[in-house]
């Protein structure tokens, strides 16, 4: 549904060096799939999802939406084919002035939509939205949640294929956060509508994508679907981002003392191995001591994941039975202070 093939997005600067805002970036987007783009501020995130809908024209490569390349197309056939892909913002751009009916309404008929059918859409969306019952106030007298929900609704109206989300959650307090991201499960599942969003926390990537890019400096550092990221990742940003939701930090200090006798090892569990008493058996099967320094269980849009930093006190060789027992049943195993 969404491909960028090779993308390239220089900015010119008076200075005299150009900024590279994306280097060779490659995506592929499934339908009906919720793929997420995270990185930190000036990664080119926003560039990226601007030049999906042609927003930024890259400098070179290609941007397909359902099979169309973009970059070959003339303005008046962009323009229609931008009415296939949906847009919602962090700061929601509505119109101050203008009802939350009209917020949605207004498009519709700059595009030609008739007039009965501009009221039955606008209706049908806000009661997806969870907002009829607002269809008469005025922007200054929602919440900043509601005016995200307006949002969305005004996107939805087109009736597009796609939805780019820039940071949407990102104005909002965490039962907000959640409340939007519901809803952008609810249009995703109701709808069929596939989603692309751009995000720099971690806990949006968990609750509904099926899939992640992490960028840094312009460049897709790491990608893989969201359970493989959160059981196995491989790049220190990525590592970072998962260490904003888990405990899975301890300083360099605490584990070179503690690795002094035993050893300080990451454990990740996957789906059923969560729930299994796996640390108990190693116990009692192997006479080591687990002593766990942090745990947590993360609910991913696809599956559970368990996280335990654990220091395992014994002999090396009983240790490293233990670590190969718990490899054979299906358990990520990571030597923690090993150079």
């Amino acid at each position: 549904m969404i491909k960028l093939e090779n993308v390239t997005k220089v900015f010119p600067s008076k200075k005299g060096k150009d900024v590279t805002a994306l280097d060779d970036v490659s995506i592929s987007v499934n339908k009906g799939e919720i793929h997420g783009v995270i990185g930190y501020s000036g990664a080119g995130k926003s560039t990226l999802i601007r030049c999906v809908n042609l927003l930024e024209s890259p400098s070179k490569g290609k941007v397909w939406i359902d099979g169309t390349d973009l970059t070959k197309l003339s303005k008046e056939k962009l323009r229609q084919t931008r009415q296939k892909v949906g847009m919602i913002f962090q700061h929601f751009n509505l119109l101050r002035t203008a009802s939350v009916y009209d917020n949605i309404a207004i498009p519709l008929k700059l595009l030609g939509v008739p007039k009965a059918e501009v009221k039955e859409r606008v209706m049908k969306y806000l009661d997806i939205v969870d907002l009829s019952e607002k269809k008469d106030a005025y922007p200054s007298q929602l919440s900043g949640g509601q005016k995200q929900r307006v949002a969305i609704a005004r996107a939805l109206s087109q009736e597009p294929q796609v939805l780019l989300s820039d940071e949407a959650t990102s104005a909002l307090d965490p039962e907000t956060t959640n409340s939007i991201l519901e809803l952008l499960l609810k249009i995703n599942a109701e709808l069929g509508i596939t989603i692309l969003l751009i995000t720099h926390e971690m806990n949006v990537i968990q609750k509904i994508c099926d899939y992640v890019y992490v960028i840094e400096n312009g460049n897709l550092i790491e990608q893989g679907s969201t359970i493989e990221l959160f059981t196995k990742p491989k790049q220190p940003t990525t590592k970072k981002f998962l260490n904003t939701i888990s405990q899975r930090k301890l300083s360099d200090r605490l584990i070179d003392e503690l690795n002094l006798e035993g050893k300080v090892i990451r454990l990740t569990f996957l789906g059923e191995n969560t729930g299994q008493p796996l640390l108990s058996k190693v116990t009692q099967q192997f006479y080591v001591e687990p002593n766990i320094l942090t745990a947590n269980i993360i609910e991913l849009k696809n599956g559970i994941v368990g996280n335990l930093v654990v220091h395992l006190i014994g002999s090396e060789h009983q240790v490293e039975h233990s670590l190969s027992f718990l490899k054979e049943q299906g358990v990520e195993v990571e030597e923690l202070g090993v150079n």
